[in-house]
């Protein structure tokens, strides 16, 4: 058995399935070091815009420790982040044969491999670049370059989460041996599972949303920011009117909020349209039921290191369409079979990729659950363990 600290900025919803997985796996020992503890209760998310309280368990399943920091133990800026005093001793008590390090943009993270060369211990890093930054001047590029290529000189391992990310660590010359598929993926099971149950009861929510039925829906679930672009979706959505004056016949739904909200509410109300619906945030338990609601996914991003909704809505069998700045789209949306992608802020191919997802709805949303069966737990699991087998073995 390989025993493993895994090093990670707070309780994440995302993760913590995963998490348990590991900690079942009789080949590892899984313990969780955390910066911060702020996800365990409600706190203020800058994007939503409001208060949040996950309602799904993040820590349980697994052994975990919250280390010793001091400093703000919320990120609000490179300099505003909680700075470890024990990692050196944990490492130390631990005996770990690998750390593995989720990101490099916090300072716990940067500590755990510093101190973890220093003791002579491998390093796997995880993260979500994929290229498709958001453009910067000149001398910043530099800058990251620089501080990217010092980070990876003391990497042994690199866990890419998909195609653009295995690119991404390609240019800057990670050579194959040290490059691991460890796909980013959501619990499948959960998903699948309660978009299943919630087929029961999908009637009775679409009467509870006053949704007339027989009508399609076109469904946006994502922070109602500017760089998701919602404001291009409900423009796309206005070309779909056969006149410019009568709604579209599928329904809009917008789940999540942010600070666009009361514009695009505004916006959607000049056109006279009961088919625009805003419902605001919903927490991880809802989301299956709204994914099972819907017929045809959106997501128009401007920058998306990933986007994991796209995973969980197709774990319901649904037709996606996604920006090219979407970071999963290169792995999972096969163009024309259970999705499209369009170029992204081009409203009228987007409008063009939502009338073929309408038209083939049904097909690809087959598709895309086939699909994501091969994008799961279970292939994390099996990168994790390669990546360990071959770090474990190096003289470092």
């Amino acid at each position: 058995m390989l025993s493993l600290a895994y090093f990670v900025s707070h309780p994440i919803q995302y993760q913590a399935p995963l998490l348990r997985l590991i900690a079942a796996d009789p080949d590892i020992d899984l313990k969780v070091f955390f910066y911060s503890n702020f996800s365990l209760t409600s706190y203020q998310d800058r994007g939503f815009g409001l208060r949040v309280e996950w309602d799904v368990p993040l820590t349980a399943g697994y052994d975990h420790q919250f280390l010793n920091c001091w400093g703000s133990k919320q990120w609000k800026s490179i300099l505003q982040q909680p700075i470890a005093t024990d990692i050196t001793k944990q490492l130390k008590q631990g005996q770990f044969d690998a750390i593995w390090v989720h990101g490099w943009m916090w300072i716990g993270s940067l500590q755990a491999i510093l101190d973890a060369n220093k003791l002579g211990i491998p390093v796997l890093i995880r993260g979500e670049a994929n290229g498709l930054q958001e453009p910067m001047p000149p001398l910043k590029q530099l800058a990251k370059k620089a501080f990217l290529n010092w980070v990876f000189e003391k990497v042994q391992g690199f866990l890419y989460v998909g195609k653009l990310n295995y690119q991404f660590y390609k240019s800057y010359r990670i050579s194959d041996e040290k490059l691991f598929s460890m796909p980013y993926t959501v619990d499948n099971d959960y998903f699948q599972k309660r978009a299943m149950q919630a087929q029961i009861h999908r009637e009775e929510l679409r009467q509870s949303l006053s949704l007339q039925p027989g009508r399609l829906i076109i469904l946006y679930a994502a922070k109602l920011i500017p760089v998701k672009r919602p404001q291009d979706l409900l423009a796309a959505y206005r070309l779909l009117s056969p006149d410019g004056v009568r709604e579209p016949d599928p329904y809009l739904l917008f789940v999540g909020d942010g600070a666009l909200r009361a514009q695009l509410e505004a916006e959607a109300k000049v056109t006279g349209w009961n088919s625009i619906r805003f419902l605001g945030f919903r927490n991880q338990s809802q989301m299956p039921s709204i994914y099972d609601l819907s017929d045809v996914f959106v997501l128009p991003s401007s920058f998306e290191p990933w986007g994991l909704a796209v995973n969980e809505v197709m774990n319901a069998g649904k037709a996606v369409v996604v920006s090219n700045r979407v970071g999963s789209a290169a792995d999972l949306v096969v163009d024309g079979q259970n999705g499209k992608s369009f170029p992204v802020e081009d409203v009228d191919a987007l409008a063009e990729a939502i009338r073929w997802a309408i038209a083939n709805y049904k097909v690809a949303g087959e598709m895309s659950f086939k699909f994501i069966r091969y994008w799961s737990f279970k292939d994390n699991l099996q990168g994790l363990k390669q990546a360990l087998n071959y770090c474990t073995i190096l003289d470092i």
